[in-house]
């Protein structure tokens, strides 16, 4: 499994998998939705699927010794370290907002959503979402890519202008305190994003693999 990663992390990806990482830092701007950055993250990682698919890597990688279910596996696992290596980005960017940039206007004023532990558990909800409705979409054909893209796409929107507009409602407002106003409500509800990612993510990969290994290629 190990080596299958390596292939995937130095033959496989498509250099905009680990250029789009960058795209967590999104989590810095004032006045846009923030978790756009999730969507450019799952877009690089979209690009190494579509180079996979036109150089045949699949059937490459099915001849090698190794079961076709650790390849499927090999690409969720690709697609995890983009993930994490982004979420870990935005998580850095959530604490340097709330110490040392705290009392930034900018950001006080901010009519969006905040850079916080609700935003950062709501991003690891998006990626275990495009974890099981993209990987594991894929590898219902392991070739059609475009349909499961798009499900995702109207999913991950739709729950970004929920999360957008939720502190508008009233009594929801905590959903996007600052700094470390209502701390404890905001790491549970990251807590919460943890849990569903690695729920969702389990799922995809259960499911990826039994598909791919009955996938006629």
């Amino acid at each position: 499994m190990r080596n299958l990663l390596f292939k995937e992390m130095k033959l496989s990806a498509s250099i905009l998998s680990y250029i789009f990482i960058a795209f967590g830092l999104m989590f810095f701007l004032p006045g846009y939705p923030i978790l756009c950055g999730v969507f450019f993250s799952c877009l690089g990682i979209f690009q190494s699927f579509q180079n996979a698919r036109e150089a045949n890597d699949l059937v490459f990688s099915a001849l090698l010794p190794v079961s076709k279910q650790d390849v499927a596996k090999g690409k969720v696992y690709f697609s995890c370290i983009i993930e994490l290596s982004t979420l870990l980005l935005m998580a850095i960017v959530v604490i340097v907002r709330m110490t040392a940039l705290a009392d930034s206007p900018v950001y006080l004023q901010n009519a969006l959503m905040n850079a916080n532990p609700f935003a950062l558990g709501v991003a690891f909800l998006l990626f275990g979402l495009f974890n099981l409705f993209f990987i594991a979409g894929f590898f219902k054909t392991s070739y059609k890519f475009a349909k499961p893209f798009v499900t995702f796409i109207i999913v991950a929107f739709a729950i970004m202008g929920i999360a957008e507009a939720a502190h508008y409602i009233p009594g929801f407002e905590a959903l996007n305190a600052f700094g470390f106003a209502n701390l404890p409500l905001q790491l549970g509800l990251l807590a919460a994003g943890v849990v569903c990612y690695i729920v969702l993510t389990w799922l995809a990969l259960r499911n990826a693999a039994a598909s791919f290994e009955k996938t006629d290629l």
